[in-house]
C-alpha cells in the first residue's frame, strides 16, 4: 500500500506540474519577431549564360544526325540514316564541374535522347559518351530519370532519391512521387524544360519546375566530378529531337 500510495502522489505532482507549464508547439516555439520564408525566384535565369547561340558554334557532331533551323538544335534519325550505336552532339565550350543547366526539349513519339553531363569522350569510337545522363524519351517511361550511359545504368528510376556507394550500387532512400503522377507534368509532343542541378556529389534533374530525381553518388571508384556536355540521338526507330534555349550557370 505504501508503494502504490507513492507512485500516485509522483504521478500526481508530475500532472499538475504538466498543466501549469505551457506546452510548447512541436518540435519548438517560432522565434518572437517577423517570420521569413522561402520566396519564389524573381529572375530565373540569373548567372545563367547560352551555350547555343543558333549556330553549331562549339558543337560537334555527326553532320548526318545533327543541324539547326530556325534556331532549333535538331537531332533527327530516318529510315535512311539509322544508327548502329547512339551518337552525341558535344559541347566543347568546356567540362564545367559544378553548375545548372537549362534547356528546352521536344521529342517525336518514338524518340530516345538525352543530355550527359560530367562525361568522357570514348577515344575508340567518335561522338561516343560515357556518364551521367537526364534522360529524355517520347513515351514518358523515362523521362527525368539519371541513367549513366555505358556506366552503371540506372542510377535513380524517376521518383526516386538514391544513395549510390562503392560496389553496393543504388539505395532508395525516399520517392518524390510515383513515376505515373510525375509523368503528369511532361508535355508530351511539345516543348519542355530540364533544370539540372549538379554540385559535389549531388545530381537533381528538375523537369518543368519539378523535381524527378536526385542521386547522392559517394562511388568513389566510379562517380566523376567534371566532363563533356552533349545531347544524344539513339539507336532505334526513326526520331526527332529538338532543343533550344540551352543556359549553363557555372557553380565552382
Amino acid at each position: 500500500m505504501r508503494l502504490i500510495t507513492l507512485v500516485t502522489i509522483v504521478l500526481t505532482a508530475a500532472l499538475s506540474a504538466s498543466a501549469q507549464t505551457p506546452v510548447q508547439p512541436y518540435p519548438f516555439a517560432p522565434p518572437p519577431g517577423p517570420q521569413i520564408y522561402p520566396h519564389p525566384l524573381t529572375d530565373t535565369n540569373e548567372g545563367f549564360q547560352p551555350i547555343f547561340d543558333g549556330t553549331l558554334k562549339n558543337w560537334d557532331g555527326d553532320p548526318q544526325y545533327w543541324c539547326v533551323e530556325n534556331n532549333i538544335l535538331i537531332g533527327e534519325v530516318t529510315p535512311n540514316n539509322l544508327l548502329k550505336q547512339n551518337s552525341f552532339l558535344i559541347w566543347r565550350g568546356g567540362t564545367p564541374k559544378d553548375f545548372e543547366l537549362k534547356a528546352e526539349f521536344r521529342i517525336s513519339d518514338h524518340g530516345n535522347s538525352g543530355i550527359n553531363y560530367r562525361s568522357v569522350e570514348i577515344s575508340a569510337t567518335k561522338w561516343l559518351l560515357r556518364g551521367y545522363q537526364a534522360d529524355i524519351d517520347g513515351a514518358g517511361k523515362y523521362t527525368g530519370q539519371n541513367y549513366e550511359e555505358r556506366g552503371r545504368s540506372f542510377l535513380a528510376m524517376r521518383g526516386q532519391v538514391t544513395h549510390v556507394a562503392t560496389g553496393e550500387g543504388p539505395t532508395v532512400i525516399a520517392t518524390l512521387g510515383s513515376p505515373d503522377d510525375l509523368k503528369a507534368f511532361i508535355h508530351p509532343n511539345d516543348w519542355n524544360q530540364y533544370h539540372l542541378i549538379v554540385r559535389g556529389n549531388l545530381l537533381i534533374h528538375i523537369l518543368n519546375g519539378h523535381i524527378m530525381s536526385e542521386v547522392i553518388d559517394d562511388d568513389i571508384a566510379n562517380r566523376k566530378f567534371e566532363g563533356l556536355i552533349g545531347v544524344q540521338v539513339h539507336v532505334g526507330p526513326p526520331m526527332k529531337i529538338e532543343y533550344r534555349s540551352i543556359l549553363l550557370k557555372p557553380l565552382s
